[in-house]
């Protein structure tokens, strides 16, 4: 599991295929709750880099991602964020989230995603 901060933030998404983040605090239950759940993802997807941020120590870091509540897990797929959403995930629907992540067609994706902005330009 990848502690993720101001200076490794950037990298680690640039760096890696697919990256899961969980923001969360010590104090946090609901966060307490889901860290088997996250663990035990990680251990199952070998191949996705799972990272977390203490929202606590990196709060920089939790603004600059506009995190207003914990858990809060992002999901990146070739530098693109794909899943951002707050609160906890059971294990079936986290599962199910990577699942479609990686069967995504990320040229199918970036050529939808160049079209929307064509015509928002317009």
């Amino acid at each position: 599991m990848l502690e993720l901060n101001s200076d490794n933030f950037n990298d680690t998404i640039q760096g890696n295929d697919i990256v899961i983040i969980d923001f969360w605090a010590e104090w946090c239950g609901p966060c307490k709750s889901f860290a088997p759940t996250f663990e035990m993802a990680s251990k199952n997807h070998t191949d996705v880099v799972f990272a977390k941020v203490n929202t606590e120590e990196q709060t920089e870091l939790g603004q600059a991602c506009q995190i207003r509540s914990i858990p809060t897990l992002m999901l990146f797929r070739e530098q693109v964020l794909l899943f951002n959403q707050a609160g906890a995930l059971a294990p079936a629907q986290l599962e199910d989230i990577i699942e479609k992540v990686k069967e995504l067609d990320m040229n199918q994706m970036r050529a939808s995603m160049d079209a929307e902005e064509k015509k928002e330009n317009k």
